[in-house]
């Protein structure tokens, strides 16, 4: 037997949806200012990118999620696919080239704290959406989700926030914290990978799992989520080698003979 999620097999519309479509105007706003005569100007391609990213968001909660394939959908459009579009629309970059001076040093004094350090940490990432994912799908928290649209919309809100934070800590070209070294990073990635491919495979099969949907859907659910969820993380990937500039040792000349006294 298949449950629907509340208020979503009804095909009324979301006012969530309205937010990433406030969200990216906002940014365009700021954007444009920047790029007044005499200002220090702003890619085009971020403001693609960040747009792009307001716009999976915007799909994956207008999509009916009537089913389990189409909880996959959204849970692939909002938590994995869009987080990096919209990291790399560099938002925080955006964000201190506009405010005054004195609030732009206030906030990168809170990015540089402790705690935005451990938050920053792409284990901390990694925990907060392979965790979530682990969480949803083997506990009762998915079948509460369906009698509860509140309950669902703050778990796709977790997932979209953990997939940026996790994006960011990868591969965002914003400031934040100082980094693990990228090999690190790409540690932490397979690490990701590996629980993702874990899950998708246990629904899959049917195991362990607590998710009210027939074989059929549990095997294609599983299945976009093995195959587009390795295609964000490839995407990532990519993103973060793009980037890397490997650090350069200075070369010692070797040393001479020993010179001999006469």
């Amino acid at each position: 037997m298949t449950l629907a999620h509340a208020g979503h097999a009804a095909g009324g519309f979301p006012a969530t949806a309205l937010v990433p479509v406030a969200a990216f105007w906002v940014y365009l706003a700021a954007a444009l200012r920047l790029r007044d005569p005499g200002g220090p100007g702003w890619a085009h391609g971020r403001t693609a990118s960040f747009g792009l990213g307001a716009l999976l968001v915007t799909a994956g909660l207008l999509r009916p999620a009537g089913d389990f394939v189409g909880h996959m959908w959204q849970h692939l459009l909002i938590g994995m696919l869009a987080p990096l579009a919209l990291i790399l629309g560099a938002p925080v970059t955006l964000l201190l080239r506009t405010l005054d001076r004195r609030t732009g040093r206030a906030l990168v004094h809170l990015l540089r704290h402790p705690v935005a350090r451990v938050l920053g940490h792409p284990a901390t990432g990694l925990l907060l959406t392979a965790g979530g994912l682990w969480l949803l799908y083997l506990t009762p928290l998915y079948r509460a989700t369906l009698d509860h649209p509140l309950l669902h919309t703050l778990v796709q809100a977790h997932f979209l926030l953990s997939g940026c934070l996790f994006a960011w800590s990868i591969a965002g070209p914003d400031p934040g914290p100082h980094r693990p070294r990228v090999p690190v990073r790409l540690v932490v990635l397979g690490v990701g990978v590996a629980a993702h491919a874990t899950i998708a495979q246990l629904l899959y099969a049917g195991v362990l799992v607590d998710v009210p949907a027939t074989g059929a859907e549990l095997r294609a659910g599983a299945t976009l989520m093995y195959y587009l969820g390795d295609l964000a993380e490839i995407a990532l990937a990519l993103t973060l080698l793009a980037t890397w500039r490997p650090e350069r040792r200075a070369h010692r000349p070797a040393p001479g003979p020993t010179p001999v006294r006469a």
